[in-house]
């Protein structure tokens, strides 16, 4: 991880005239939209830079430097809305962007929910949150990192005789938000990774397992010889899969694939689905969905949080509160635009959450596995088997059986299934496992009872 710094490396000081320059192209096409006649306006402009490499086998794959900009510019005319966007800095292209969406938004249909968010919600407490860690990596010093990631890994054991590969990837975005409310708000941050993917056993045994790392910051990261390693332990130990007899267990979710259970959460209190009236959740505020135990914080101030931030995608000040407390839904997770339409407030959500938190009460994963005694541990989730509108739920997994407390084999092609709501209400723990590597952040969850099918005969 020690790269070596580069003089033309982005750095504070560069970030800091670049987002006064985007700050400044902003309040200038919010004055060219005002002098257009448009009653509102919001312009959003970004520019990011990557750099991706991918190894297999020993040789370099891919390697992609990125650098894009983008700049979109929306108006209202009343409740008429439209919208442009380019990424040409050149006079003539902004206006002509500007000029567009006013010409869109004059020929669209009315509607009541359009427009910009209240300005008295408009964000006054514009923090930073430690987010900006450039890492000053090249093309050359990436490839080794993945090499030595991808060697790690197969040196772990002889029957790892393949790989999907490993990769490093560093990337900045800088990005400002502006509208005629006189709302300027700008943000930057990074974000790094290693990861790793390799197949153990030959033909049809063959299993894979991988792991990653990643960091807003390039020294948080797992070094790559670990996550090699890590990626190489978890393909052989699922070697020599076992049927499981179908039937009804314990289950418990390991904490990277936990955090789907929490997404679908998210996916069906969100402002699109309710109106849209494809949630299964419908109606669902103030009701008892969990045990009474449970609870969710989103944590939007959290220094280095990976979704941290001081104002949501329409400039409205985020804030630190429950979405469940008691296991009871509090909120919703709404922007203007959503929460008009349902007859509500915006919850500062636009553009998504930011920092949940789910609350444990359990230790970590083999204390979890112990108190379970006999059950399934999930590692891996595949298929999109989730019915939004019914809550049904049906994907394929992978991990290991467990008995007397411990794994005992490792077990795949199985289904597991039941419903969301049900399946809220039968979580028994929630451990001190908690995966980084996400904005939700939680540690495994223990069902105590779902529907198992696996490919041996019920007892």
């Amino acid at each position: 991880m020690n790269a070596i710094a580069s003089p033309d490396s982005p750095n504070l000081v560069d970030s800091d005239v670049r987002l006064d320059a985007l700050a400044d192209l902003s309040r200038r096409l919010v004055a060219s939209a005002r002098r257009r006649g448009a009653s509102q306006s919001e312009v959003s402009c970004s520019e990011e830079t990557g750099l991706n490499v991918n190894v297999r086998m020993g040789e370099v794959e891919t390697v992609e430097s990125t650098r894009d900009r983008g700049i979109a510019v929306t108006v209202y005319f009343g409740t008429r809305r439209g919208s442009a966007s380019t990424a040409d800095l050149r006079e003539e292209s902004l206006e002509s962007t500007v000029e567009q969406a006013c010409a869109i938004a004059r020929h669209t249909e009315d509607d009541p929910a359009a427009g910009l968010a209240d300005a008295d919600l408009m964000s006054t407490d514009l923090r930073e949150f430690d987010s900006w860690h450039p890492w000053a990596v090249d093309a050359d010093q990436a490839i080794d990192l993945a090499l030595a990631a991808e060697a790690a890994g197969q040196a772990v054991d002889a029957r790892i005789g393949n790989s999907d590969g490993a990769s490093v990837g560093s990337g900045t975005s800088l990005g400002v938000y502006a509208n005629s409310h006189g709302f300027v708000g700008r943000e930057r941050s990074t974000q790094h990774s290693i990861g790793c993917a390799l197949i153990a056993g030959h033909g049809d045994a063959m299993q894979r397992g991988g792991w990653y790392s990643i960091a807003l910051a390039a020294d948080e990261l797992e070094s790559a010889v670990a996550i090699g390693r890590r990626a190489g332990e978890r393909a052989v130990s699922r070697l020599a899969p076992r049927p499981i007899a179908t039937g009804h267990y314990p289950v418990v979710f390991a904490a990277e694939v936990a955090r789907s259970l929490i997404g679908h959460l998210i996916g069906a209190v969100s402002g699109g689905a309710l109106y849209r009236k494809s949630s299964f959740l419908l109606d669902s505020a103030g009701t008892q969905l969990f045990p009474d135990w449970f609870s969710i914080e989103e944590r939007p101030f959290l220094p280095r949080g990976l979704r941290s931030a001081s104002f949501d995608a329409e400039g409205v000040a985020t804030r630190e509160s429950p979405l469940v407390s008691g296991g009871v839904l509090q909120r919703y997770v709404l922007g203007s635009y959503s929460a008009r339409r349902l007859g509500l407030q915006t919850t500062g959500n636009a553009g998504g959450v930011h920092n949940l938190q789910v609350a444990s009460n359990a230790g970590d994963l083999d204390s979890m596995l112990a108190g379970m005694g006999r059950g399934l541990l999930v590692t891996e989730l595949m298929g999109q088997g989730v019915n939004a509108i019914t809550g049904d739920y049906s994907r394929g997994a992978a991990g290991f059986w467990i008995e007397d407390g411990r794994i005992a084999y490792p077990v795949d092609g199985i289904t597991i299934a039941g419903n969301l709501r049900t399946m809220f209400q039968a979580i028994e723990a929630v451990g001190s496992d908690v995966d980084p590597r996400s904005h939700v952040r939680t540690g495994s969850i223990l069902l105590g009872r779902m529907t198992v099918a696996g490919g041996a005969a019920e007892d």
